[in-house]
C-alpha cells in the first residue's frame, strides 16, 4: 500500500516532502556560502578504489594475499 493513499494522506507526504527538500535546499546555501566565505574547503575528490579491496588483485604481485576471503574455506575439488 503506498504511503499517499488518500487525499489527507497524500497531502501530508507532499508537505512533508516539501520540508525535506527546503532542509536540504537550505543546508545547500550555507555550504556554498561557507565555501566561498573560505570557512570549509570543497570536499576532496573520490579517491580511486584498491584493486585489493575489490578483490582483483594480480597473480604475480609479491605483496598479494590469498584470494579467498577470511573464514571462508576453499571447497575441494571432485
Amino acid at each position: 500500500m503506498p504511503e499517499s493513499f488518500g487525499k489527507r494522506r497524500r497531502r501530508d507526504v507532499k508537505a512533508k516532502k516539501a520540508a525535506a527538500r527546503e532542509d536540504r535546499r537550505r543546508a545547500r546555501a550555507k555550504r556554498q556560502a561557507d565555501r566561498a566565505a573560505g570557512l570549509i574547503e570543497a570536499g576532496p575528490p573520490i579517491a580511486p578504489a584498491e584493486p585489493a579491496a575489490l578483490g582483483l588483485l594480480a597473480q604475480d604481485d609479491p605483496g598479494a594475499v590469498d584470494a579467498e576471503p577470511e573464514g571462508v574455506e576453499a571447497r575441494p575439488e571432485g
